[in-house]
């Protein structure tokens, strides 16, 4: 509801100023007339876009002469789609196990995928359920509710002529004991849930009363597996609230806090300058976060986790939480679609795409987001563009398709008859437009990474006139900041 704030906003300031241009102007009393049609009308406004969100309209009915798109996921690749597709051209639907879209920088703020298909031309059937499986050959996604209110068939199949494969990936733990058991992930609403309430659970029991000192140091501990932007950030907003908020409510607690961030690799955030990773070292050091990195995990237990530093012996590091951000890997229903196209996807990272984003192998399928395996980085930034990308690209098929189709009703009406001269320069004609119809191929367009990293800072690569620009210090309104991320 921004706009109507603007709007209105706007028009409250003109009257305002005009009503003081005219006393002093003059030392009659001014007129109010003005003010009250400008006040009306931004208040009409107001009402007008407020009406329109909430009661969009009448859509169309699915057309049985319309190709059947369907989208799978509702993540950013997904939704870019769904807000740029031109679903006239389209019977669209949309299958995913979350029926809203998750703003994954901040776990809380999520919008519902029913609005957003609530306002298209034609209607959208939005599904709550997963897909298990895609059959590439005979064109068909089967899915099953997984609701705890279960239908009485929960598993259905529907064709599709198109197929929006955006199911994202799923979070990497390497096989590692204890992993997926006791550490805590970062990657849907209920990790970010569980996360919080082991995180509220080790602080009131080292409150308890006769709690030992070892024992609160323990609990007090928090690491954070993976050194990229999202273990940073996690890391910082660990160290923001431990030192605004828990200094404040547990002043007693606050000399056992320690946070310790582990990498595998050489360094931190490998993706961004070295000037930026000496930056971000500095700050956690300041704000006493102990950077381990060339140390791998070995385990992961109720009390403690196993590292492995590259130089020295392995050895348990007691912690009351374990926040797992070490990476990604292919969902199961994204292996099993490789599985049957093996002589095309010969990449266990993810599906392989060509220039066009079109599954290889299977050119009715196109793929976007993290369960592909491109040159690209798994981000948000990437997946956005290539659904819109995808919405542009959808259109101009539509527009193929249909002039495919009336040149085959041509040929048909054609066959084994005498073929008049007009009929044949109209297919010409219709050929020639097929042909003009290009399909360009996807090109990224980075603007630039940014990253929180804790005590109101941030690091930032943005491209300027043709240059990388790099810039870290105080970022007054962190939360913006992961916002453009």
């Amino acid at each position: 509801m921004t706009a109507p704030v603007i709007i209105f906003g706007t028009f409250f300031l003109f009257s305002h100023k005009a009503s003081l241009a005219a006393r002093s102007s003059t030392r009659q009393p001014p007129a109010r007339t003005p003010t009250v049609h400008i006040s009306g009308l931004a208040a009409g406004t107001f009402w007008y876009i407020t009406y329109k969100e909430r009661n969009p309209g009448p859509q169309l009915p699915f057309d049985p002469s319309k190709k059947t798109l369907v989208i799978l996921g509702s993540g950013w690749g997904a939704t870019s789609l769904l807000k740029g597709l031109d679903t006239t051209d389209y019977n669209t639907i949309v299958i995913s196990p979350k029926n809203f879209f998750l703003f994954t920088p901040l776990l809380p703020s999520c919008r519902a995928t029913r609005y957003v298909a609530r306002h298209k031309a034609r209607q959208v059937s939005v599904i709550e359920a997963e897909a298990t499986n895609v059959d590439p050959v005979n064109k068909t996604v089967t899915f099953t509710d997984t609701s705890p209110l279960r239908p009485l068939e929960p598993t259905r199949t529907i064709p599709y002529d198109y197929l929006v494969y955006a199911v994202g990936a799923e979070t990497q733990t390497f096989g590692i004991p204890g992993v997926k058991e006791r550490a805590c992930f970062m990657k849907e609403i209920g990790d970010a849930e569980q996360m919080q309430a082991r995180f509220l659970d080790c602080i009131e029991t080292a409150a308890f009363p006769g709690t030992s000192e070892e024992e609160k140091r323990r609990l007090l501990h928090m690491v954070v597996v993976g050194g990229g932007p999202t273990g940073i950030e996690m890391a910082g907003e660990l160290h923001d609230f431990l030192e605004e908020d828990l200094k404040s409510w547990y002043p007693e607690l606050h000399p056992y806090v320690r946070i310790t961030l582990v990498e595998a690799l050489p360094s931190v955030l490998p993706s961004f300058s070295k000037e930026l990773i000496a930056y971000t070292e500095r700050t956690f050091k300041e704000s006493k976060i102990d950077i381990l990195t060339g140390t791998m995990v070995k385990g992961v237990s109720e009390s403690s986790v196993r590292l492995k530093p590259k130089d020295s012996e392995e050895h348990d590091l007691a912690c009351g939480l374990v926040v797992w951000a070490a990476g990604n890997k292919a969902r199961d229903i994204s292996r099993n679609l490789m599985a049957q196209l093996s002589e095309h996807q010969t990449n266990k990272r993810g599906i392989l795409v060509d220039d066009h984003l079109r599954m290889l192998g299977a050119p009715s399928i196109f793929a976007v987001g993290d369960c592909t395996a491109t040159s690209y980085a798994p981000t948000a930034q990437v997946a956005s563009q290539q659904g819109a990308y995808l919405a542009r690209l959808f259109k101009l098929i539509a527009k193929r398709d249909e002039l495919a189709r009336k040149l085959e009703e041509l040929n048909n009406a054609n066959d084994g008859k005498d073929v008049e001269a007009q009929k044949i320069l109209e297919a010409e004609s219709l050929a020639k437009q097929i042909e003009k119809i290009k399909l360009k191929p996807f090109h990224y367009s980075h603007q630039g990474s940014l990253a929180y990293i804790g005590s109101d800072k941030a690091i930032a690569e943005l491209p300027i006139f043709g240059r990388e620009w790099t810039s870290g210090g105080c970022c007054n309104v962190p939360l913006l900041a992961k916002r453009i991320l």
